[in-house]
């Protein structure tokens, strides 16, 4: 556990909900409630092609087919790379599987899990405010 981290961050506040209380035990668990998102730095192919919908895939020409299958077989995809802009024009912006993968790029966790501090503790806050 970064103490100095953890320190800062409490006497700083959440930046979506302000001060951590004052009892450990809630500051942690204020500190553990998955309420942020974070850009996940890379995706499997797999997990681009579960978020294909059928119906826009059976839409695509062959062109566009080959396009999505290059792309996933390139095994670890940057969700945020030219990959995505190939999948935006291969489906269009507003289409459901642009839309599936847009929300697959980013992973849900908590306040604790985005400052790389792991699972916060009441323990952890008390030498924290020490």
């Amino acid at each position: 556990m970064n103490i100095t981290a953890l320190a800062a961050e409490l006497a700083g506040g959440h930046p979506d909900t302000g001060a951590y209380d004052a009892d450990a035990a809630t500051a942690a668990d204020q500190l553990n409630t998955v309420n942020r998102t974070l850009n996940r730095a890379s995706m499997s192919g797999s997990e681009v092609l579960n978020a294909v919908n059928a119906a826009e895939w059976i839409g695509l020409t062959d062109a566009g087919r080959q396009t999505v299958w290059d792309i996933v077989h390139l095994g670890t995809l940057n969700p945020f790379g030219v990959e995505a802009t190939l999948l935006i024009e291969v489906f269009g912006g507003g289409s459901a599987t642009i839309t599936a993968l847009a929300a697959a790029r980013k992973d849900d966790v908590s306040r604790a899990v985005e400052l790389g501090l792991g699972f916060v503790y009441a323990g952890h806050i008390q030498n924290a405010r020490m």
